[in-house]
């Protein structure tokens, strides 16, 4: 992990998809093929804010993301979004050939004891997830996140738009940005562990969480950081950068 003067090392992992797409045309029918990912604005945000950012796409999870102590440490801050558990924990050595190898996900946790720092986004395949698949709840990382995850389809989906309140609007988490933020379009549903702090609210349930776990910090924002709960309102709102700013140094512990 960098000394306090160094930028700190985010790694983004996630925010990536193929859609594979069938097109009926009477009688006949043909298949197309297109990779997207979401995380653009998201990313441009941290390299602007002067984070040294590493990008993972989902697909490239078995390959890339870190499997040993020595190679997480290279960070400062990990960043999970829509991506699920499985790609952690059925990567190729396993799943495709039975070998053993490292859990990502418990040396992940291990690094967030050790005092890096994890944030997790919300999404379909984030804390519980469409139809529970997402599973952090029966990973490893249930035990750093600062939320209690449910065990079945978490997301709550709010197509007429939901204005977050802001509880603690004075937490650095926040970098002071305004109370009023724009519309978004569903989230998560979670529970705050006891110790954490619930910073931002959606009705009654959590939207965004803060909390320690052992000497690391970990955040819980339970909405999206790109569409399409995250409209475009919210991702050209004038403090959608400063606000990701501010969460990147809370987590890595420099505000």
């Amino acid at each position: 992990m960098s000394d306090s003067k160094a930028p700190l090392r985010v790694l983004v992992v996630g925010e990536s998809w193929i859609k594979h797409t069938v097109h009926l045309k009477g009688f006949d029918q043909f298949h197309t093929t297109e990779y997207e990912e979401g995380a653009g604005v998201f990313l441009g945000a941290l390299a602007d804010s002067g984070f040294t950012v590493t990008y993972i796409r989902a697909h490239e999870i078995s390959s890339r993301f870190p499997k040993t102590k020595e190679s997480i440490d290279e960070f400062d801050v990990v960043v999970l979004s829509d991506v699920g558990s499985n790609s952690f924990l059925l990567c190729d050595e396993t799943f495709l050939r039975s070998e053993r190898t490292a859990n990502r996900l418990r040396v992940l946790a291990e690094y967030v004891e050790r005092g890096g720092g994890l944030v997790m986004v919300g999404g379909y395949m984030s804390f519980s997830g469409i139809d529970g698949r997402a599973r952090f709840g029966m990973s490893p990382l249930a035990g750093v996140l600062p939320v209690s995850m449910l065990n079945y389809d978490d997301r709550i989906e709010v197509p007429e738009g939901l204005i977050p309140s802001v509880e603690a609007p004075n937490h650095p988490v926040l970098g002071g940005t305004s109370g009023e933020w724009p519309p978004l379009l569903g989230y998560n549903r979670v529970v705050a562990k006891p110790g954490s702090t619930v910073v931002a609210k959606s009705g009654e349930d959590p939207l965004l969480v803060v909390g320690s776990a052992g000497s690391g910090r970990a955040v819980a924002f339970t909405s999206d950081l790109a569409p399409h709960w995250a409209p475009p309102e919210f991702l050209s709102w004038p403090h959608y950068r400063q606000l990701w700013a501010s969460i990147i140094n809370w987590t890595g512990n420099r505000l």
